[in-house]
């Protein structure tokens, strides 16, 4: 809206923004003396985006359709008469009621408008809920659309913020269209920007063209050197005389868009290998509840009771190798399925995975059948992590993962990239959040010595009392893990390592999952040396470096007690330095003192 439109509508918005705020409502100084705003009355209507807008109304049919798919096996054991249980079908036509009834009344109820400055959500109608989300505190918005939604053409919008030292303020648009979902991602990041003074997004802003009287305060503002940051919190200040110029479409850059061959690396990882089976548990399981349901049927046991003693005879007579056959068959296709099954659950996660950035803001965007787009903020990641398996090595492909604060336990969505070379995730990571360029330095040789011992001598000691005990199926097994341990933690301690260069510090641990994590020095608040009674005759430590974002602490295992006190000190000499012991003060010369020593001249 602009205008002289904008113009009236600007103080009434002001006022009830102040409001909302929890301060007195502020009289415009630029304008005629303001009165509190009306409860409904267009609130931030000098908004681009100020009017009240409603929620798609497919949403009415996605929620019954969502909640029919959770009964499809019910519904298909019906449709083949393998069940007949008729409370089944009665409190499934029943639940669906339920939610036709209450979609419409929320559909009916809810209110969403994106102010100037704040994001308002309303609903309810006996028990009505506000909820007003200040655009600047928004720590990420969030788009999903499973399979359903994106039938439709609808999408789910996830909206985080912090609540002021009270923990996360969430806001949910659930369905709005793919479209609009979109458009709200983009407007509220690039509004939050604006308002934060981001220089990126002012420099957006101000490429702009302005409309209506933000418009004039803008060439006011561009004709006295004010840059187009400030030029946009004035405006949206009580007393500025308006609301902020409409923001135009952000720019985003395109960092990476996956290629095809990266599909491949699917079969490098170990969850994905195991797709198979996780796929034959739910085949036997949906068997074992169909022939439960069988079972009750009249005539059900002695069929299954034939059934047994065929099997039996089988088993016992001349159809033994047979059923050794068929098992060991299914084994091998089940084995052989294993790489085939990984690539397609590793497309169908990660299929045409992107990394893009707007304004203060990285977005990814991946998934086949349900589309995800997580907007993680700049200011909030500390740094990223590169994992890799023993099979990625093989290839020389890593992951990368973003270490970042207010994410909790919700680490898949800092994923920044999927699994692909070495070389080119380190130059995206270089891109987007700065490279590493320093070196890691080696763990003594007595951190071998441990990482060995904690790898063979669990399995060394029980092989060796089942041998003495004469349990020989026990002894050979345990001695097979013990000489596999060797490798291991061989591998483990070629994983460990500590450096830093002149802005990062990094630190790498792990063998079958090793991980190397990259930190801002800055992002460092605290150190922690632990030493157990067996590190203190090799003079070993774990050093952890102690951060508000990732996991809490990346730890430095068995490091040089000596050396990881003198990293310490490199990275953040201010904080060690009164933790060390001062030099000794050289010895006074005798029959002198103080006291009768004369001042220099």
């Amino acid at each position: 809206m602009s205008g002289p439109a904008a113009e009236a509508a600007g103080p009434v918005g002001r006022g009830e923004g102040a409001e909302a705020s929890g301060g007195p409502a502020a009289a415009p100084g630029g304008g005629p003396t303001g009165a509190a705003a009306p409860e409904d009355g267009g609130a931030e209507q000098g908004a681009e985006d100020g009017e009240w807008r409603k929620l798609s109304p497919m949403m009415l049919v996605v929620a019954p359709v969502t909640y029919l798919k959770n009964f499809i096996i019910p519904l298909i054991l019906m449709a083949f008469g393998a069940t007949q249980n008729p409370w089944a079908l009665v409190s499934l036509f029943a639940a669906l009621a339920g939610l036709a009834v209450t979609g419409v009344f929320t559909w009916a109820t809810f209110r969403y408008q994106v102010g100037a400055r704040r994001l308002e959500i309303r609903k309810g109608l006996i028990s009505r809920s506000r909820r007003t989300i200040p655009l600047e505190r928004i720590r990420g918005v969030h788009v999903t659309s499973n399979l359903v939604h994106r039938l439709f053409g609808l999408a789910v919008v996830h909206i985080e913020a912090a609540a002021g030292g009270e923990g996360s303020e969430e806001g949910k648009l659930d369905a709005v269209g793919a479209e609009e979902a979109e458009r709200l991602r983009r407007l509220l990041l690039h509004r939050r920007a604006v308002l934060r003074g981001d220089a990126s997004s002012a420099g957006a802003a101000a490429d702009t063209p302005p409309s209506g009287e933000a418009a004039g305060t803008a060439s006011a503002g561009a004709a006295s050197g004010t840059p187009a940051a400030e030029v946009g919190r004035t405006a949206a200040e009580p007393g500025g005389g308006g609301a902020p110029a409409p923001a135009g479409e952000p720019e985003e850059t395109e960092y990476f868009r996956m290629p095809a061959r990266w599909y491949g690396f699917g079969a490098l990882s170990v969850g994905y290998l195991l797709t198979p089976f996780v796929a034959l548990a739910a085949v036997i399981g949906l068997a074992s509840q169909v022939a439960g349901d069988l079972m009750e049927r009249p005539g059900a046991v002695a069929a299954g009771e034939r059934a047994f003693l065929y099997y039996r005879s089988l088993a016992e007579g001349s159809g033994a190798p047979a059923l050794a056959a068929v098992a060991a068959g299914v084994l091998l296709l089940v084995l052989a399925l294993m790489p085939v099954f990984a690539v397609a659950a590793y497309a169908v996660n990660h299929w045409d995975f992107r990394l893009t950035g707007q304004d203060d803001s990285l977005v990814t965007r991946r998934g086949l059948f349900t589309r995800q787009s997580v907007a993680l903020e700049r200011r909030r990641i500390r740094g990223y992590e590169l994992g890799d398996s023993p099979l990625e090595r093989v290839r020389s492909a890593v992951r990368l993962r973003a270490i970042m604060t207010g994410l909790g336990g919700d680490s898949t969505r800092a994923v920044l990239l999927p699994t692909g070379p070495r070389a080119r995730v380190e130059e995206i990571a270089d891109e987007t959040l700065g490279g590493y360029t320093g070196g890691l330095v080696r763990h003594p040789r007595a951190a071998l010595r441990r990482r060995l011992v904690r790898s063979v001598l669990p399995f060394a000691l029980p092989a060796a009392a089942a041998a003495a005990a004469g349990l020989y199926w026990a002894a050979v097994p345990a001695a097979l893990l013990a000489l596999v341990g060797i490798p291991l933690g061989a591998d483990r301690y070629r994983a460990l390592g500590h450096g830093r260069d002149a802005e990062r510090i990094s630190v790498r641990w792990g063998s079958l999952r090793r991980t190397q994590a990259v930190l801002r020095r800055e992002a460092v608040i605290g150190w922690t040396w632990r030493q157990t009674l067996f590190q203190r005759p090799s003079g070993l430590a774990h050093l952890t470096a102690t951060v508000g974002a990732g996991s809490g602490g990346y730890t430095a295992v068995d490091a040089d007690l000596a050396e990881s006190v003198g990293f310490a000190a490199g990275v953040t000499p201010e904080m060690i330095r009164p933790f060390l012991a001062a030099p000794a003060e050289p010895a006074e010369p005798a029959g002198t003192s103080p006291e009768k020593q004369e001042p220099p001249e």
